[in-house]
């Protein structure tokens, strides 16, 4: 099998510390493996029911809530962000406010932006914006208050840019619902599928991986209290503990906690033959391209969307939808080929935006076949 020499190669080489990795063709899962640790240094091997900090694995659960929503009403995606929360008004450079609706939110074409795209001295790190994965205790109304006192990076519709949306997004469906964004994420998304172990908190601390980091050329190291892991032209900010603190807010971006299993389950429910969350359109959508994903993407409602196969150098089919999470995950949904891959480790950002997800996706198809 393909995938297991991919997952022992990248084990023996340190590149990773541990992963869950499972893949499902034609609504059957085909493919299921532990491998390596989810607690090196105690010696804790990983378990197929491994719970991981979900980082950006969060985003597809939120937008698709707010998709559900927007299907019942209570909230209009071509709406203005300030319909809900008032006081949000983040300017362009020239002093202009421009109205962000709930699809510029949605497809982070907002003009928002995040932390570690920027320099040491960008607006987001001198506002001490969170990225939702640090600053634990840091409550939601301070972090919108910094996102709107910094510049829009350009005008809502007219280009993309990975960002902060989905949290702002979060803070708009508490608004719109009179609840907290965990309980509608359970009520619309979690609670249907039966996603028992994804949620805003740990469901089971035990199972619960140990985060590594990326040292090369040593081995990942084990994040502490506070990490700084540089990342494309800037640096990423960790806190893991962030997760234990009630105080933190429920990012709708990098919040969440889960488990393989459970992601598969969402992502078998977005198959043609049981649209049992989204209509097709919403999950076929593309937009401008997704610059993180390189030629050939788009970006939809619950991340990037493979337009151009060749382009890409992908054996996907086009229309397929990928993301990952920065604690070192990925994700892909083939539904041409009828194909769904998670991947997730403990290890980042290899295990995320490393040769690892790449060998993985590459592996899944020669192991089960394409389009």
């Amino acid at each position: 099998m393909n995938l297991d020499k991919v997952i022992d190669s990248a084990i023996a080489r340190q590149r990773i510390v541990g992963t869950v990795v499972l893949a499902a063709r034609d609504g059957e899962i085909v493919y299921r493996r532990a491998a390596g640790h989810a607690d090196r240094e105690h010696g804790v091997p990983m378990r197929e029911d491994a719970v991981f900090r979900l980082a950006s694995i969060t985003k597809p659960l939120v937008a698709t809530a707010a998709l559900k929503l927007a299907d019942e009403e209570t909230i209009d995606l071509s709406a203005a962000v300030t319909e809900w929360l008032p006081d949000f008004h983040p300017r362009l450079p020239d002093g202009s406010t421009p109205s962000i609706t709930l699809q510029h939110l949605l497809t982070h074409t907002a003009g928002l932006s995040y932390g570690f795209l920027e320099p040491p001295d960008g607006p987001y790190r001198r506002a001490r914006v969170s990225d939702g994965l640090d600053q634990a205790g840091l409550s939601l109304e301070e972090n919108l208050a910094r996102i709107a006192s910094c510049p829009l990076a350009y005008a809502p519709g007219t280009s993309w840019r990975y960002s902060v949306a989905t949290d702002v997004l979060g803070a708009v469906l508490e608004r719109a619902t009179s609840m907290p964004l965990p309980t509608i994420v359970q009520r619309e998304v979690t609670g249907p599928l039966r996603m028992r172990d994804t949620a805003f908190h740990v469901v089971d601390e035990g199972r619960l991986v140990t985060p590594y980091r990326d040292a090369k050329p040593a081995p990942p190291a084990r994040m502490g209290e506070e990490e700084e892991v540089p990342f494309m032209d800037g640096f990423a900010h960790f806190t893991p503990g962030r997760i234990f603190d009630p105080a933190s807010y429920p990012s709708g971006g990098a919040g969440m906690a889960g488990t393989a299993d459970d992601f598969l389950r969402f992502l078998l429910s977005l198959r043609t033959s049981n649209r049992a969350i989204l209509r097709a359109a919403e999950v076929d959508r593309t937009g401008p391209t997704a610059m993180t994903q390189g030629p050939g993407w788009g970006f939809g409602y619950l991340g990037a969307v493979l337009s151009h196969p060749k382009e890409a150098h992908s054996p996907q089919s086009c229309g397929t939808l990928q993301w990952g999470g920065a604690y070192g995950h990925y994700w892909f949904h083939d539904p041409i080929a009828d194909l769904i891959v998670v991947q997730l480790t403990n290890t980042a950002f290899e295990g995320m935006a490393g040769a690892f997800p790449r060998d993985v996706r590459n592996a899944a198809y020669r192991d089960f076949g394409g389009a």
